[in-house]
């Protein structure tokens, strides 16, 4: 038996640009669903807003997006920040990126880096030669870094 997850992330109307943000970070193919095309009357409110979005790449990154109904703007409200050395947060979790090497990272650092809030920058680390946090331009934040030599 094997078993997958994959990140879900809840939009407020933006779920589709951020899909195509990350489509043009991480590459791979793009599945986007409409609450019209489900059966939702074309001129209601929220036709266009995505009830099923996915992205898949051919390396194995996957996250899935969807806009909750009658909500806009962000949906999480959290905030991350460093203080004294230390991350402070009260986000209910991140997203996790790891490559298997520092210049593989630094490519999806500099994609997700546009119009972001560093949190950390990515630098050497003493488990790692790479780690790195950002909030991004639709309120995710991730974590990116690359596997330690075990």
């Amino acid at each position: 038996m094997s078993i997958t997850t994959t990140t879900h992330l809840n939009f407020g109307g933006d779920a589709r640009d951020a899909l195509e943000f990350y489509r043009s970070v991480f590459g791979g193919h793009l599945t986007i669903a409409t609450y019209g095309d489900l059966g939702a009357p074309q001129d209601a409110p929220g036709a266009d807003d995505v009830v099923f979005g996915q992205l898949e790449a051919e390396d194995g990154f996957r996250v899935m997006a969807y806009d909750v109904p009658g909500r806009s703007g962000r949906v999480g409200t959290g905030s991350t920040r460093r203080e004294n050395g230390a991350t402070i947060t009260d986000q209910p979790f991140f997203v996790s990126v790891r490559g298997g090497s520092l210049d593989e990272v630094q490519t999806y650092w500099d994609g997700l880096a546009a119009e972001s809030e560093i949190v950390e920058p990515l630098a050497a680390a003493a488990w790692t030669p790479g780690f790195g946090m950002l909030t991004d331009r639709f309120g995710v934040t991730w974590i990116l870094d690359v596997a330690a030599d075990r």
